[in-house]
């Protein structure tokens, strides 16, 4: 039975499960709601009906939903596990199969780092053909001998571009001087802020609309689904599509269960692998096309820079950081010759 980790959240937050108390609660809400959405009075039998009513359907629901779950985990091996965990969870036995982050494995091997650094792709088919070439399996093959891992291949889920709430138009990292961007807390984060000339500020993910809509932040930085999920277009006048950085996960196996497959097994498994994995890419690149039009019809001004000049700029700060100490020589130019 495969344990599956499903995908990160990249930003959502998830929702608690219910509990009795809030099911007690719920069902009294809908029980002073349902005469009155009838067009009734509300009396104190018919609040004691509704609500025992209101009662037994959300507890139905909640039974159907515990049910589905116990299903899932059982029958069909599903295993959520907190976001950030699920590399050690495949490193213990744990866990089968997940989607690991990039920056999770740059943790215990350095050198990956150099793959979540700003503008070391160019978009996601760049980074397929990182993986699919001879650099992108030396790579797999350090994380399989010191990880204990097997990367099937990366899934992209968003390019992170600069949104603002000032009108200034943006041409070369010169223009982000003084900009107050909004960046998630680490100083691998306010590394990437500083890459692209802006005033990196650290501020959670759930204060960010507040913040562009008081003037906290100038603005903020994250995929398109991002900026339609949390309505930061609602307080921006801009987006400048930096692409500065193209966002992904790694497919990924744990080897105990890799080597428990034969040879034909591991084929047809790596496939799979790669048929979802093309599909999954196609699908968000045309969403984030889409969106980007209906920023523009929105109101938004949707425009790219001297991208050229923001690559340069960013690559020239990250060999100059600490970080790059424990990059592999030569490998962000081979990386910058791939084509795709």
């Amino acid at each position: 039975m495969v344990q599956l980790a499903p995908a990160s959240l990249h930003g959502k937050e998830a929702v608690a499960d219910p509990t009795p108390m809030g099911l007690l609660g719920l069902a009294i809400v809908c029980a002073a709601l349902t005469p009155i959405a009838f067009g009734k009075s509300l009396t104190p039998a018919g609040l004691e009906t509704a609500a025992v009513f209101c009662l037994l359907f959300g507890a139905g629901c909640q039974l159907f939903a515990g049910l589905l779950n116990l299903v899932n985990r059982n029958l069909y091996g599903g295993t959520l596990f907190k976001q950030g965990t699920e590399l050690v969870a495949l490193q213990r036995d744990n866990l089968e199969l997940g989607n690991v982050a990039p920056q999770d494995i740059s943790k215990q091997l350095p050198a990956w780092s150099v793959l979540t650094s700003a503008y070391t792709f160019r978009d996601a088919n760049h980074v397929l053909a990182f993986f699919a070439s001879d650099l992108g399996a030396q790579m797999k093959k350090q994380a399989e001998d010191q990880l204990r891992i097997k990367i099937l291949g990366p899934t992209f889920f968003g390019t992170r571009q600069v949104g603002l709430k000032p009108k200034k138009k943006i041409a070369t990292p010169a223009d982000l001087a003084g900009i107050k961007l909004r960046m998630p807390p680490g100083d691998a984060w306010q590394l990437l802020g500083r890459s692209l000339g802006a005033n990196p500020t650290p501020m959670a993910y759930a204060e960010t609309y507040t913040g562009l809509q008081t003037g906290a932040i100038d603005g903020q930085d994250n995929p398109l689904p991002n900026v339609q999920n949390m309505k930061f277009y609602e307080v921006m006048s801009q987006i400048v599509l930096t692409s500065h950085l193209v966002g992904f996960d790694l497919l990924t196996v744990n080897l105990k269960t890799w080597n428990g497959m034969n040879a034909a097994k591991q084929k047809a498994f790596q496939a799979a692998a790669d048929k979802a994995i093309g599909w999954s890419t196609a699908e968000h690149l045309k969403r984030e096309t889409e969106l980007a039009e209906g920023f523009k019809k929105q109101g938004l001004d949707v425009y790219a820079p001297d991208v050229n000049a923001f690559r340069a700029y960013a690559q020239k700060v990250y060999l100059a950081s600490e970080e790059a100490k424990s990059w592999p020589p030569g490998l962000l130019d081979k990386i910058n010759a791939l084509k795709s």
